[in-house]
């Protein structure tokens, strides 16, 4: 029997894109006891994930957190963010380990220079491939994210109006770059003829708001409202998915949702688009961009556009955006 810690500290997306690395040990090596090292703030993720065994949570002080893990005698550490913090629990703790292939300098090239040298290996497959010397393989089957009971909406919790289906339009994204602005996901909301959704934090309430006062019967938002884990469920319960690049884009990929990825800033040609496993022939996804030479700008998002006229987004087309929403949801109904 080993002990593995796996190092993931952030994001919420990156934490759900590395779910199968939990998943492919505790069933390919049995008798794993399989740790996980991350935030606080992103205990939602993975608290209820059956496949880990015990949780280490830090703030700021890591130091803390070393000192409980130096007790539990690993045998191995998985390092799948590899920065200076994690590389500061590697030496710590003294144990055999095995990091991620970042590709940092290959980002740099693709995004600052325009230059491709990406392998075309999506990150959640470069997650697994950390794992391989440990004879751990890919099963194929995607991405996990669980949700407790407790956490579930029932049809009651939303406005009758979208109790009988909806699309869910998730319109939050940690960096400004990375969202359609408020005007495009307004005509975006007016033509879709099903009920929608808006689902973001507390960060997007204003935002939502000003989206939703257009057509406050037909739209409703969701947006601080509700938990993670909640908003989790209300992707799960929807027709189908419009979503910028983050987190909730890749919980709906991990619930098998038909997901409209929206892109700006940051582009698929990072590794990093919907992701449903290989054993699937024709993922439920399609990548909503425009391809133009200054995408993607930043591996992260940024704060504003460098160029200043943020055409990723601006230049968007809504309508053909609109007409593919309508036919996939048109097709469930």
């Amino acid at each position: 029997m080993s002990k593995i810690l796996v190092i993931r500290f952030s994001s919420i997306g990156d934490i759900v894109l590395v779910s199968p690395v939990f998943r492919c040990i505790k069933k390919q090596l049995p008798g794993t006891e399989l740790h996980f090292l991350t935030k606080s703030k992103f205990r939602p993720v993975t608290v209820h994930n059956p496949y880990i065994d015990q949780f280490f949570y830090f703030d700021n002080d890591l130091s803390a957190v070393i000192k409980e893990l130096k007790r539990e005698h690993y045998d191995y550490i998985i390092d799948l963010h590899k920065n200076f913090r994690s590389f500061k629990v590697k030496l710590a703790l003294r144990k055999p380990s095995f990091t991620i292939r970042k590709l940092n300098f290959q980002k740099f090239l693709l995004t600052q220079m325009m230059a491709d040298f990406m392998p075309k290996r999506h990150i959640t497959l470069r997650s697994l491939d950390t794992v391989a010397p440990l004879g751990v393989r890919d099963d194929g089957l995607g991405l996990d994210y669980f949700i407790s009971e407790d956490d579930e909406i029932i049809r009651g919790d939303l406005p009758p109006a979208h109790q009988n289906g909806y699309v869910a339009v998730v319109i939050g994204a940690t960096y400004y770059t990375k969202k359609l602005p408020v005007y495009k996901l307004q005509e975006l909301c007016a033509r879709i003829k099903m009920p929608v959704i808006l689902v973001g934090g507390k960060e997007d309430i204003e935002a939502g708001e000003e989206i939703a006062g257009s057509d406050p019967q037909k739209i409703f938002n969701a947006c601080g409202k509700y938990s993670l884990n909640q908003s989790a469920d209300i992707v799960r319960k929807s027709v189908l998915v419009v979503s910028h690049d983050t987190g909730l884009q890749y919980i709906a990929c991990a619930f098998n949702k038909r997901v409209f990825a929206v892109w700006g800033s940051t582009s698929p040609k990072l590794q990093v688009e919907p992701y449903y496993g290989t054993s699937y022939e024709n993922p439920p996804y399609e990548n909503i961009l425009l391809s133009l030479y200054c995408q993607p700008c930043s591996k992260y998002g940024r704060n504003k556009c460098p160029l200043g006229h943020f055409n990723c987004m601006n230049h968007q087309d809504m309508n053909a955006l609109a007409v593919k929403v309508n036919r996939y949801a048109a097709a469930q109904l």
